[in-house]
């Protein structure tokens, strides 16, 4: 095996041109790690985010957490996980991961075997944004059987996937999205939908136990309005939504901002309800590594239905 390998790297912050193919030292596995061979790597807002500006630590660091691919080699004490085992996951989050790569080393507890179901490409759009709708639906919120979920960009990459894990919990979906993406939504199991372009949201829906909002700004404080007493609006846009605790108390509501984080249990779980057949991803676009600037442009267009995804391997 060669000791080195492509990736994507960049010399400072900037638009997606900054992204370039980098040959760099193949990783090797430390204690409780294991090497894989990435076969694909999803994209993340996240990762436009930390190559413009370095995210919260403002540091250049390479890209990309979601993964799929397969085990190459083991570290010591590794007991899990075995050569040749097909596995994804999103390593080290929030720490560099660095999945724009043909290898990468991971905590052998940071991934999951990968359902049988899905390929390489789907498996790698999964993680990073299933695992953000799990710990904010399940994990944080609680959803149970019955209640109202309302799912802000709900045919975005993560609001996809929160749309079928609410549905799995039996709450009743909203989802904002434009009219365009509502049969697709429907076809995800929403049972009442928005077109924020021609609708107000607030006035338009009875009251919502549970608000999960992506897009943040506005979006927030109008969102609390719409919000029964004792409800929770969960923000995955930026830490700056932290400060919506403030703004809900008084109302009778609760709020705040949600980090993901890397979690074997939570991943299990979403995996298991792919072979239930409850779960899948929609995948809207495949680039080669070495487009990973286009990957980038796409992105940032905040348009696409469901996830981007490099292909690195066969």
């Amino acid at each position: 095996m060669s000791r080195t390998m492509r990736a994507i790297g960049q010399d400072g912050f900037g638009g997606p041109e900054v992204l370039k193919v980098v040959e760099v030292e193949r990783p090797v596995p430390g204690v409780a790690e294991v090497l894989v061979r990435v076969h694909a790597a999803g994209v993340n807002p996240t990762d436009t985010w930390h190559r413009g500006s370095g995210g919260l630590g403002g540091e250049v660091v390479r890209l990309g957490w979601d993964l799929s691919g397969v085990v190459e080699a083991v570290g010591i004490g590794v007991t899990t996980l075995a050569p040749g085992d097909e596995v994804f996951g999103m390593p080290r989050h929030p720490l560099p991961a660095g999945a724009y790569a043909q290898y990468v080393t991971s905590p052998a507890r940071h991934l999951v075997r990968k359902p049988a179901a899905l390929g390489h490409v789907e498996a790698a759009a999964l993680p990073l944004a299933a695992m953000t709708a799990w710990q904010a639906l399940v994990d944080t919120a609680d959803v149970r059987p019955g209640q109202r979920v309302l799912i802000h960009a709900a045919a975005g990459g993560v609001g996809h996937l929160a749309v079928q894990i609410a549905k799995a919990r039996g709450a009743h979906v909203i989802g904002t999205a434009r009219a365009a993406k509502h049969a697709f939504l429907r076809g995800l199991g929403a049972d009442e939908l928005v077109d924020y372009t021609a609708v107000d949201f607030e006035t338009a829906l009875a009251p919502v136990d549970v608000v999960l909002d992506t897009i943040g700004g506005e979006y927030g404080p109008r969102s609390l309005r719409v919000l029964r007493p004792g409800g929770l609006l969960v923000s995955l846009a930026s830490p700056a939504e932290a400060r919506l605790a403030e703004v809900a108390r008084p109302l009778g509501v609760r709020a705040g901002f949600m980090a993901v984080e890397a979690d074997q249990a939570g991943l299990r779980e979403v995996a298991a309800l792919v072979v239930a057949g409850l779960l899948r991803p929609e995948v809207a676009a495949v680039f080669p590594l070495e487009r990973a600037d286009e990957a980038h442009r796409l992105s940032e267009t905040r348009g696409t239905t469901g996830k981007i995804v490099l292909s690195v391997a066969g």
